[in-house]
C-alpha cells in the first residue's frame, strides 16, 4: 500500500491529490496570507535631515515571510505519510515548498519531481497525478 501525493501550489492555495490503492482524494489548503503591499515612499520626520520611517516595510516583510513559513509547514504536515511526492505550480511557491521539505531528510528523499504547471482545476490536477504515477483509472472521491 503506497501513498502517492501530488501538490499543486501557489501563494494563495495548495491542492493535494492523494493517490492510495488506486483511489484518489483531494484536499485544498488556503494560505490565509494577505496581499503583499509595497509602499511608494517613506515618511520624513518634521526636523530637517531626520530619520525616515522604513521600519514598517521591514516589519511587513517579516510578517509576510512568517505567514508563508506557517503555510508551508501546514502542507508539510499533510505530506508526512506520503511515499512519493510530486510538486506542481506556476511560480516560486513550488521551489519554496521544496526547500521546506529539504529540511526534513525523510521527506526530501520522497520528492520525485518538481514541475512547472499553470493554473489547473482540481480535476486537471487529479488527472496529472494519476498519469504521472501511472495509476489505473478508478472511481474518484473527495475528502
Amino acid at each position: 500500500m503506497s501513498i502517492r501525493i501530488g501538490v499543486w501550489i501557489d501563494h494563495k492555495k495548495a491542492v493535494l491529490a492523494k493517490l492510495e490503492d488506486g483511489n484518489l482524494g483531494s484536499r485544498t489548503i488556503l494560505s490565509q496570507i494577505g496581499p503583499r503591499v509595497r509602499l511608494s515612499g517613506g515618511s520624513r520626520s518634521r526636523t530637517a535631515y531626520g530619520p525616515q520611517d522604513l521600519a514598517s516595510d521591514t516589519q511587513r516583510d517579516r510578517k509576510y515571510q512568517k505567514q508563508l513559513t506557517e503555510y508551508y509547514r501546514s502542507i508539510v504536515t499533510e505530506l508526512s505519510d506520503a511515499d512519493s511526492i510530486l510538486i506542481l505550480g506556476p511560480g516560486e511557491a513550488k521551489g519554496e515548498l521544496r526547500r521546506e521539505l529539504d529540511r526534513s531528510k525523510t521527506l526530501a528523499a520522497k520528492v520525485v519531481a518538481v514541475e512547472m504547471a499553470d493554473k489547473m482545476t482540481d480535476r486537471q490536477i487529479a488527472a496529472r497525478v494519476k498519469s504521472f504515477f501511472g495509476a489505473p483509472a478508478r472511481r474518484s472521491r473527495r475528502k
